[in-house]
């Protein structure tokens, strides 16, 4: 049972009154997941990189079957990266959606299900913290603070809605990429240190099993900070005093899922099995400066608005610093940044995962601040998110029109080649999307709700509007110039041409090709490279520069019978050659 006494509480920065923490209906909390999630996942095509290549994956587990079940496959070849859960996960709706939906669409859904376990986690441990005794409120001399379900509740719906505010995340939660799990599974390790206060074996599954999840989604770099984490919460004598041996237990079984998943791809393939230990081992050690520093540039944009009030949180309860709501989601916070620190190169997919302890922290800086905080805070998303909305529109009004000239020039510097087209539904979609946002800001001026989650709300209303404009209005630009799909089927009809059976693909290699053209050319046209010296076709990855001083190769001894690249790339060409006699 918790403590509810609140006279024993020694410290408390929090002095509220119920109507603070006047319900958010749970309506407007789904409607606003529903569309932030929903728009730019369908209707679109595969992008580069890690999108398509997830793709890949997960229909090569369902095409090729066999051992690309437990080894991620881009169609018979092997993947020496990342392990296989997330194409699991694809896969599997795959299988269960294939008489109704694509193949494309079915993965996709998974992506749903891992932000919806994701944001479960994150409300539902924010929720358990908050109803504890240590982060209670002030109890005032004649009452009328809140009840700790009603607190419980403002502080998990905050979190949510402050992890889907966060910048960085957005384009990586609409992608068929490692990155949706990876977050899934630091809201549950999180869950897990949570409900190891009050049922430990109940905990140690949950965390056990996320680690093990962990390690099958992203090996040793998404693992590694996790396990730091766990010795971090245990360093004080409390919260997890009476612990360890738990810990000890769910890291013996997030080992123990580990090493048997690996055990059978080193059976089933020992070279790809040693090229995944040479992968990892690459990720893991210090980077240059250069690499070392990156973290410090990208990160503030990247979980903004969050980090400030995770920092906030951290100041605020300085006094009890060790208490579980704060020291929990604070140790995995610090976890992660040292994670960052023992990664040679980071990059976004090291990131993602500190969106939800930032998110944990931020909500419990939220009834510490002052009223002139909290409305500075409202300003900023009603401030920003009028600024990004305009922007998309101005963007969107400049490429069809040419005015002003020296926007229209980036705009067309970046889209070459690509021909604007107005979509008038999207249009006015885009329209009612913008006075949705005109009604909220309204709605924040006008009525001026006291509640503690409207600057949340607002940061959340504010960036799904934008993303929700950008996916009306900018969606055709977006997909020619971070797809495949029209070049994929250029050489798709370059192949056919050359087939000597009417319907069936001749053989083809690859050369310098990467993984994400790989992945894009067996997603739209199921085509997969062969390594026998037998073919005579080629397919062959270059640079502009490159051919024009004739140092590509292939002068003399083969014929170009395709030359081409993707709509919008200013640098790379392929070239389908045809081998001499």
């Amino acid at each position: 049972m918790l403590n509810r006494n609140r006279s024993a509480v020694a410290y408390t920065p929090v002095r509220l009154i119920a109507s603070a923490t006047k319900r958010l209906p749970t309506v407007w909390l789904l409607l606003i997941a529903t569309l932030y999630i929903l728009l730019g996942l369908f209707d679109r095509a595969p992008w580069k990189t890690d999108d398509v290549i997830g793709l890949a994956t997960m229909l090569s587990a369902l095409n090729e079957g066999h051992i690309a079940w437990l080894i991620p496959h881009i169609g018979s070849t092997t993947l020496t990266q990342n392990g296989p859960l997330p194409m699991w996960v694809g896969a599997a709706f795959m299988w269960m959606l294939e008489p109704l939906i694509s193949h494309i669409a079915a993965a996709r859904v998974a992506v749903i299900f891992w932000f919806a376990v994701m944001l479960w986690a994150l409300w539902y441990g924010t929720y358990l913290l908050g109803r504890r005794n240590e982060g209670q409120p002030l109890a005032l001399p004649f009452g009328g603070e809140p009840t700790p379900r009603a607190y419980g509740r403002l502080l998990a719906d905050v979190s949510a809605l402050f992890l889907m505010a966060t910048v960085g995340v957005l384009l990586r939660l609409h992608e068929t990429s490692e990155a949706p799990t990876l977050m899934a599974i630091q809201a549950l390790i999180l869950l897990g240190a949570i409900r190891m206060l009050d049922k430990p074996f109940q905990g140690s599954i949950l965390i056990g099993a996320a680690l093990g999840g962990a390690f099958l989604t992203r090996g040793l770099p998404a693992t590694l900070p996790l396990v730091i984490g766990l010795i971090i919460v245990l360093l004080p004598r409390k919260p997890m005093n009476g612990r360890k041996k738990w810990v000890v237990w769910s890291v013996s079984l997030g080992f123990a899922i580990s090493v048997a998943w690996l055990y059978l791809a080193q059976q089933a393939d020992p070279a790809w099995a040693d090229e995944w230990w040479h992968w990892n081992s690459s990720l893991l050690g210090l980077g240059g400066v250069h690499d070392i520093f990156r973290p410090l540039r990208d990160l503030p944009w990247f979980i903004w608005p969050t980090w400030p009030l995770a920092l906030m949180a951290a100041w605020n309860w300085r006094r009890t610093l060790t208490a579980p709501h704060i020291w929990l989601p604070l140790s995995f916070f610090i976890a992660q940044l040292i994670g960052l620190a023992l990664t040679s190169n980071p990059g976004e997919l090291d990131y993602v995962s500190l969106a939800i302890p930032s998110a944990m922290l931020a909500a419990f800086a939220v009834p510490t601040m002052r009223r002139g905080m909290i409305n500075t805070l409202d300003w900023f998303a009603l401030m920003c998110f009028s600024v990004t909305t305009t922007c998309v529109w101005v963007g969107w009004f400049t490429q069809q029109t040419g005015f002003p000239a020296g926007i229209a020039h980036n705009i067309a510097r970046q889209t070459v080649g690509y021909e604007p087209v107005i979509v008038w539904p999207a249009v006015a979609m885009g329209a009612v999307v913008s006075g949705v946002w005109l009604l909220t800001m309204r709605w924040r001026l006008v009525f001026q709700p006291t509640a503690l989650w409207r600057g949340a709300l607002l940061c959340a209303t504010g960036i799904t509007a934008t993303w929700a404009l950008l996916v009306l209005l900018w969606l055709p630009t977006v997909d020619y110039v971070r797809s495949y799909q029209p070049m994929s089927a250029a050489i798709h009809q370059a192949l056919l041409k050359e087939s000597t059976q009417a319907g069936q693909l001749p053989c083809v290699r690859a050369l310098g090709v990467s993984e994400g053209v790989r992945a894009s050319i067996y997603v739209f046209d199921n085509l997969t490279f062969s390594y026998s010296s037998e073919c005579k076709l080629i397919l062959q990855q270059t640079t502009i520069q490159r051919l024009l001083d004739r140092a590509a190769g292939f002068e003399d001894n083969a014929t170009v019978i395709w030359l081409g690249s993707r709509g919008a790339d200013r640098f790379d060409r392929y070239r389908l050659l045809k081998l001499n006699p």
